[in-house]
């Protein structure tokens, strides 16, 4: 399965990496992945094992990696938002460090009902649940950001968020 959390993070890393060299008699002992810390609850690294594991999931039901290149709808410096379309999901990034937003309107190519698929605020993530996964969100006719639709959606501030197209 491809591991699609190991590329740029640290996970199962609490110490040092360091690959077999001259400088260190070719060992291998920190070039690994210590998997047993998903298991010590005292630690996190269950919740972003938790992520790793939906992540791939949504990479096989929606071959978004394999899917032509993403369409950016928004990059917005001063909100510190970006968002962009891939294999009809939209991916939400909001990285302002206190600014969430309500209502924020959003530019969407395809019309119809768009449910959360992925929340990185959810408390698998061991996040604070602010999204509520049981509501829908509907587009409505008119251009944004070079999009022929556009919706209105609360992003919480620090969130990343997939949304499915349902209808």
């Amino acid at each position: 399965m491809f591991d699609v959390e190991c590329l740029g993070n640290e996970f199962g890393h609490p110490e040092w990496l360091d690959f077999p060299r001259a400088g260190n008699k070719e060992s291998y002992h920190y070039a690994r992945r210590q998997y047993n810390l998903v298991s010590d609850h005292i630690l996190k690294y269950q919740y972003l094992n938790n992520f790793d594991r939906d992540m791939n999931h949504l990479e096989m039901k929606y071959a978004w990696l394999a899917a032509d290149q993403a369409s950016v709808t928004r990059q917005h410096e001063e909100d510190k938002v970006i968002i962009f379309q891939r294999a009809g999901l939209i991916f939400l990034f909001n990285f302002h460090p206190t600014k969430s937003y309500t209502d924020y309107k959003i530019g969407v190519e395809t019309s119809g009902e768009y449910e959360i698929v992925l929340d990185t605020d959810a408390e698998e993530y061991h996040g604070h649940r602010l999204l509520d996964h049981k509501g829908h969100f509907f587009t409505s006719p008119g251009t944004w950001d070079n999009c022929t639709n556009h919706m209105l959606i609360y992003i919480p501030s620090r969130v990343g968020l997939v949304l499915a197209r349902v209808s």
